[in-house]
């Protein structure tokens, strides 16, 4: 199997190249693009660009807020985002991974000031270039601005309550001949303050349980990003990156349990932290006989540790903690190579992914005036995942038509070892992912393009984790090292208008197998509720997702961006959970005179499946929004409230399956305020230079 791979990527290498150097003439690929004015978004055969300095909202709001405005991305009741109606995708920084956003997206994206991004990329149909994870596709945010010698930047300064708290946020960019950098960066600490809970379980007489709860929590966030480029000459690029990011979190809550024999109270302080850091470095060779032709090397190292502790003291049975140390190692090796022959885009690469996830779990009872290691209940997992790969992509841009077409080979060798039992999986598998797009522009402003790809979903180390959350004695949750992945075929098309009336409609078509699910039992004997996941599931969807915009005065301009889809959800078996799921979020812009601007938004959420045992509850949420120009593209102030008319959400999931169900529910402060401070300084003419082809790790999503 390996000599076999290892000659494929040898002849693709070596056809492209004899295919470039037989051509008489060269020209670089030229994109074909729609711009939407009203609605900042650019339409391409294989995604959608959301341009957010061109909205003035974007001025006084995060990036998390200004996701709603964004087609084919909606917000559920609880601020996780979703592409097309799925939670699994995949986010880059700049076109690559990063840690910072691998399992903390909400809280970074609340974190980040959107006026310190550029724009957004929903990759809906991923070119073969792009690692094949991420169900959905891919949401690529970039914070670069182009610049030429000199220098540009941007400065925010927020607050937010009584949910939420101060942050600081920016981007700077500057070029000094041959010498480029930009960089970005923020601080924040988020407040969730008391609220309640409650957990209800009813199944016969002797399961039945009832708990009510208080909870609070702080979290604190700060990421760090640079770029650097150097141009040793014109056929010569140097160039790398480094990414650093923290999180603590830590909170309180308390319970009361009542069961039909078993009564106790329980209070738990947990605290977590974690860090991530990236580092970059990539060699891109140009040739004098073509200037579209580059040769890249890239390699790239990341690590993402985290410690999470519970301590509970409880009634009526001995105090425990639990300790949870987690590690992430990944080594990253790639070379790419782009080359043009008339109006013929070819790219070609091969790239090896060594990673190592860890899990050091531990539980700990109080006996004898001291705690002691249960190693019944306490284990040491390591898990190695290499990923090899090669892919090959073809790009052809005619008058009016643009066609993307490759397909791309993925080899994933997986470990585990459980120390203490000695228990050891493996997992070795080979996939073939082809991607076609197809995108047809008419000379009236409109377009269509349609494709197919297929897309999968490695589990990572939260699903593969069989460390056992006991810090609720009744309810335990765990992961599953089994895991295996999850393949997606997706079936696309969709049509852009970019008149007075500005309009993007897409229709999608996807089905799956193996489906990795939350799969929740009751046992009656120990009335314990344990959850885990299972590749038992089977699932299609048929949907549509729109965004609208139109300019009714001069002064007022109203747009609709959401989603309506049917689900069929089943684990396989005897349990299925078909619905309706619709997500709605419109937008009123009026620009006021002397540099005012006001917005009134309306989202409207439908409940929405928690795997094939579950529901979640819908939303319908309001915002109002102030801005005010003081210094002209220099200096705003913007003011917020968020739903000024509840003042608390109740978050509802139910859970059920032969013998029970589950009902819980956390409230959540609903009712908000902030208040945002953005400055832009210095001047921009041109581009900070960097490689064609980097690193972007995008096999493991969310």
């Amino acid at each position: 199997m390996c000599n076999k791979f290892i000659i494929l990527i040898i002849s693709i290498l070596i056809s492209n190249t004899v295919l470039a150097q037989t051509a008489d003439s060269v020209q670089n690929l030229k994109e074909v693009a729609i711009i939407a004015n009203k609605t900042f978004i650019q339409q391409k055969s294989d995604r959608i660009i959301y341009n957010l300095q061109a909205d003035p909202e974007s001025k006084g709001n995060s990036v998390l807020g200004m996701m709603r405005k964004i087609p084919f991305i909606t917000l559920d009741g609880s601020d996780n985002i979703l592409l097309k109606g799925n939670a699994s995708y995949k986010v880059l920084i700049n076109g690559k991974s990063s840690s910072m956003v691998n399992g903390n997206l909400t809280a970074i994206l609340r974190s980040m000031p959107a006026s310190t991004i550029q724009k957004i990329e929903v990759i809906t149909i991923p070119p073969a270039k792009y690692d094949a994870e991420g169900l959905a596709g891919i949401i690529n945010i970039i914070t670069n601005k182009k610049v030429n010698e000199g220098y540009n930047g941007t400065l925010n300064v927020n607050e937010g309550f009584p949910a939420g708290g101060p942050g600081a946020g920016g981007s700077f960019t500057a070029k000094l001949g041959k010498l480029g950098v930009s960089a970005f960066g923020g601080v924040s600490i988020y407040n969730s303050p008391q609220t309640s809970f409650t957990n209800t379980r009813t199944g016969t007489d002797t399961t039945n349980l009832q708990q009510n709860g208080l909870a609070k929590s702080k979290n604190t966030n700060g990421y760090f990003g640079t770029q650097l480029s150097y141009e040793i000459d014109s056929l010569n690029l140097l160039s790398g990156q480094f990414n650093i990011n923290g999180t603590r979190a830590n909170g309180n809550s308390s319970l009361s349990s009542v069961a039909s024999s078993q009564q106790y109270d329980l209070l738990n302080h947990n605290t977590s932290h974690s860090y991530g850091i990236d580092a970059a470095i990539n060699y891109q060779l140009g040739f004098k006989s073509s200037k579209s032709r580059f040769l890249t090397f890239s390699y790239m190292y990341s690590t993402n540790p985290g410690d999470q502790q519970a301590n509970i003291n409880i009634s009526n049975a001995p105090d425990y903690n639990q300790h949870a140390h987690q590690s992430f190692k990944e080594h990253t090796f790639q070379m790419d190579f782009v080359t043009s022959v008339k109006a013929l885009n070819i790219e070609a690469g091969v790239k090896g992914i060594l990673r190592r996830n860890s899990s050091d779990f531990q539980y700990n009872s109080f006996n004898n005036g001291k705690f002691e290691l249960v190693t019944a209940l306490s284990d040491l997992y390591t898990n190695t995942q290499n990923v090899f790969s090669a892919y090959n992509s073809y790009q052809l841009s005619l008058k009016s038509w643009n066609i993307t077409a490759g397909v791309r080979l993925e080899q994933t060798v997986i470990k585990a070892d459980f120390i203490s039992s000695a228990a050891v999986a493996d997992q070795n598998y080979l996939n073939v992912i082809p991607s076609i797009a197809v995108g047809k522009n008419f000379n009236d402003q409109s377009s269509i393009n349609f494709g197919f790809t297929q897309r999968m979903r490695r589990p990572g180390i939260n699903r593969l984790n069989p460390y056992v959350d006991r810090s609720n004695p009744n309810i335990e949750s765990t992961g599953n090292p089994g895991l295996r992945p999850v393949l997606l075929n997706d079936i696309q098309a969709g049509y852009s208008s970019n008149k007075k009336l500005s309009l993007n409609i897409g229709l999608d078509y996807s089905f799956m197998n193996n489906l990795d699910l939350k799969v929740v039992n009751f046992d009656a004997v120990t009335k314990i509720t344990r959850t885990s996941y299972a590749n038992v599931g089977k699932a299609k969807s048929l949907g549509s997702n729109f965004n609208i915009s139109y300019p009714l005065t001069k002064w007022y301009n109203a747009g609709l961006n959401g989603n309506v889809m049917y689900l069929w959800l089943s684990d396989g078996m005897a349990i299925s959970n078909n619905r309706w799921i619709y997500s709605l979020a419109l937008s009123n812009a009026f620009q006021l005179n002397k540099g005012w601007r006001i917005n009134a938004d309306l989202n409207v959420i439908s409940r929405s499946p928690n795997g094939s045992q579950g529901t979640s509850n819908g939303m319908i949420s309001t915002a109002f929004g102030v801005n005010k120009e003081l210094v002209k593209n220099k200096l705003s102030v913007a003011g917020s409230i968020k739903n000024p008319f509840t003042k608390y959400r109740d978050n509802q999931n139910q859970t059920f399956g032969p013998n029970f169900q589950q009902f819980s529910t956390s409230r959540d402060y609903f009712r908000s305020f902030n208040i945002s401070l953005n400055y832009n300084f210095g001047g921009l003419r041109d581009g900070i230079n960097k490689s064609r082809s980097e690193i972007r790790n995008d096999d493991l999503s969310n």
